[in-house]
Order: structure tokens, then C-alpha cells, then sequence
């Protein structure tokens, strides 16, 4: 599939070209002033998301600056989950070439080596995704990236990191839990170094993407689950299935969003379009944040006044029960000499950064309950 993919490349560079020299042929014999412009390149991009999660929303603010910023040279033709393969399956389209791009999350393509976990849903050392993100540009997160995706696992791809997300909610319930022995024996959703963690607290894990989370709970595969946010979870309809929503957790407490490229299709494009693409990320992490503040509290409020959903924050004995159980596995991926310089590159950044971040900020909680007295429940 990697030779087809680079004939692909090479049909392209070919037809660029030829659009190129046919314009001024033709110019030549019309002997017209007129420029014919050159055809947009089109990028094939594919999400892990269902059409309707928001999260393809904040994919289109991506698509929309990357479309602008080139003046029309790019054209981007966003598909969502299953468009044309599955949503765990996307590393692998972009690696053959059947996708020129994708919009999603490491912990997808987990399967192939645990250590694509750490990048967004690994051990919380302290930091939280803002930090993450910025070991990953400033903290040497992106070379061991790339040792990972090219050196290790040989992938045709580029990966750049954007949007850090929210800490995502310990999830959707039936019945209210506060203690670890609430939590013995439940069949849970979620994904990646999260379903280790989970498992070690007595849990049975099912890793499911989004769209397949509802049908799972109605069908009794599972009963209870967490997917990311206030907004996604109301969109698929997680408010219908269970009434006991708990936030603050600490199974995926630091991801970003995942861009990938074809490494040949990228390569191809022209060094201010390849910026374009790169950086487009950087722009659209901003939209996005500002686009979740916005979204995810509105439907937060929503699913309580309109949908008499319980929002519970998760009791401090299973927080600390999480943290005993990442403590198991980190002395177990640390065996793996790869994966133990992740986390020995991670516990370096966030001890100094965080460190910083923690002693300089104002106690937020204080300001917020002096003006809005009661409305928090800690």
C-alpha cells in the first residue's frame, strides 16, 4: 500500500504540474492576459467522530483557516467516522494513503504500542492538557512522537497536537458511587491506558468509540461509561441511558487532539501550504478552546434543567484510588525502556512547569464563591 500511496503522490505532483505548464501553453496560443488559476489541492481528511458530535464542529474550524489561510489553494473534504473506514482506523488509512488526513486522538491506534497512550491519556503527574501540550512543542514530546510513529512502529505519517482538552468526567452512571466498592464489577466504557487503569479498580473495561456508546448501555454491555464532554455526551444522547453525570477524574486528564498527514502527500505540498497545515493547528487549538468554554457549560446547565441529570463531582476516595492504581502501572510500563523515557521526559516537565503554574495561581475557587456564593459543591 506504501508504493501505491507514492504513485498517488507522484499523480498528484504530476497533475499540479501539468494544470501549471497547461495554463501557459494555453495562454501562449490564445495569446490571452488571463491567468487560469490552479485547481485547489483537495486533502482527504476523515474524523473518529459521528457527523453529529461537536467535535466535528471544532474540525471544521480547522478546515475553514487552513482553506483561508492558503486563499483557496487548499480544499479540505471533511468526512466523519466510517466515511471511509472506522474510527479506530484512521492511523492506518493515513499510513496506506487511502486518507490524506485525519482529525482524532492517539489513544485510537493505542493497539498498536501502549506508549501512543501517553500522549493525552497516560499517568497524571500534576500538569493538566494545557501543560501536556506544552511538553509535547517545548518539551521534547514531539521527537519522541516521532521516534514512536516512524523510528518504532515505521508509520508513513506526521502528527501534530491541538485543542487541550478539558479533564475528562469520570461519566455517566445509573446509580450513584462515592466509594471504590461502588465501582466493583462494573462494565465501563473507555479507552486506552484509561481501561488498564480502571480494570486495576475492579472494573470490567469495553473500549467503544463514540457512536457505539448509547446502543452498548441499552443493550446492557455496558453500564456506565465517559466519552469527553458535557456537549458530545449530550449530543449522543448519554442523558437518556443514565442520570448520575460525575465530573473530575483523573483516567484522561491531559489529551489534545490528534492531526495526522500522509507523510508523502504532505511532503509534496509546496513549504507555505505544509505551514499552512502545521500551523492551522495552532490557530484552531485557540477556536476550539474558546468554542468549548462556550458549548460544553451552556449543555452542562442543559443537562440538568432540562434533562434532571444528577452532576456529582467524583468523591476524593476514588481520586485517590486512581492515582494508587496509575502508581501499579507506571512500575510496570516502565519496564519498556521507550515508554519509561516518555514519563521520565513528563515527570521532568511537569515538576518544573507545574510547579510554577500551582505556586503563581490565585485560588480561582475562593474568587468564584465570593460572587457566586453556594452554587459549588467541593
Amino acid at each position: 500500500m506504501q508504493n501505491a500511496s507514492k504513485r498517488e503522490v507522484s499523480r498528484r505532483s504530476f497533475l499540479k504540474k501539468s494544470a501549471l505548464a497547461g495554463g501557459v501553453a494555453a495562454g501562449s496560443a490564445l495569446a490571452a492576459p488571463a491567468v487560469l488559476a490552479q485547481s485547489p489541492i483537495v486533502v482527504k481528511m476523515q474524523t473518529s467522530w459521528p457527523a453529529s458530535d461537536i467535535w466535528m464542529d471544532f474540525a471544521r474550524e480547522y478546515t475553514t483557516r487552513v482553506e483561508e489561510m492558503s486563499a483557496g489553494r487548499l480544499k479540505i473534504d471533511l468526512l466523519p467516522a466510517g466515511a471511509v473506514v472506522g474510527a479506530f482506523q484512521v492511523m492506518d488509512a493515513c499510513n496506506d494513503g487511502v486518507l490524506d488526513a485525519a482529525h482524532t486522538v492517539p489513544v485510537y491506534w493505542y493497539g498498536k504500542h501502549k506508549a501512543a497512550s501517553f500522549f493525552g491519556t497516560g499517568p497524571v503527574w500534576g500538569g493538566s492538557a494545557t501543560t501536556m501540550l506544552g511538553w509535547f512543542y517545548q518539551g521534547g514530546g514531539a521527537d519522541l512522537y516521532r521516534e514512536l510513529t516512524q523510528d518504532i512502529l515505521g508509520l508513513n505519517v506526521y502528527g501534530f497536537m491541538g485543542f487541550p482538552m478539558y479533564a475528562q468526567p469520570f461519566g455517566w452512571f445509573k446509580k450513584e458511587v462515592s466509594t471504590v466498592e461502588d465501582l466493583q464489577g462494573f462494565k465501563y466504557r473507555t479507552v486506552g491506558l484509561a481501561a488498564d487503569l480502571l480494570q486495576a479498580m475492579g472494573m470490567s473495561v469495553a473500549q467503544l468509540p463514540g457512536g457505539e456508546i448509547v446502543p452498548a448501555m441499552e443493550r446492557g454491555v455496558i453500564d456506565a461509561f465517559e466519552f469527553n464532554n458535557p456537549s458530545s455526551d449530550s449530543r449522543f444522547g448519554a442523558q437518556d441511558v443514565a442520570k448520575n453525570y460525575y465530573l473530575s477524574s483523573y483516567h484522561q486528564a491531559s489529551e489534545s487532539f490528534e492531526f495526522l498527514f500522509n507523510k508523502d502527500f504532505f511532503d509534496d505540498l509546496d513549504p507555505d501550504l505544509q505551514a499552512i497545515l502545521k500551523y492551522g493547528v495552532e490557530a484552531a487549538s485557540t477556536s476550539n478552546t474558546a468554542s468549548a468554554m462556550d458549548n460544553y457549560s451552556a449543555d452542562l446547565e442543559k443537562l440538568q434543567t432540562e434533562h434532571g441529570v444528577t452532576v456529582h463531582r467524583t468523591s476524593k476516595e476514588i481520586l485517590d484510588a486512581q492515582l494508587k492504581a496509575w502508581d501499579q502501572l507506571i512500575a510496570d510500563l516502565e519496564q519498556d525502556e521507550f515508554m519509561k523515557r516518555i514519563m521520565d521526559s513528563q515527570r521532568a516537565w511537569v515538576e518544573r512547569v507545574t510547579y510554577y503554574e500551582l505556586m503563581n495561581a490565585p485560588d480561582y475557587a475562593l474568587a468564584y464563591e465570593h460572587y457566586f456564593p453556594g452554587k459549588l459543591k467541593l
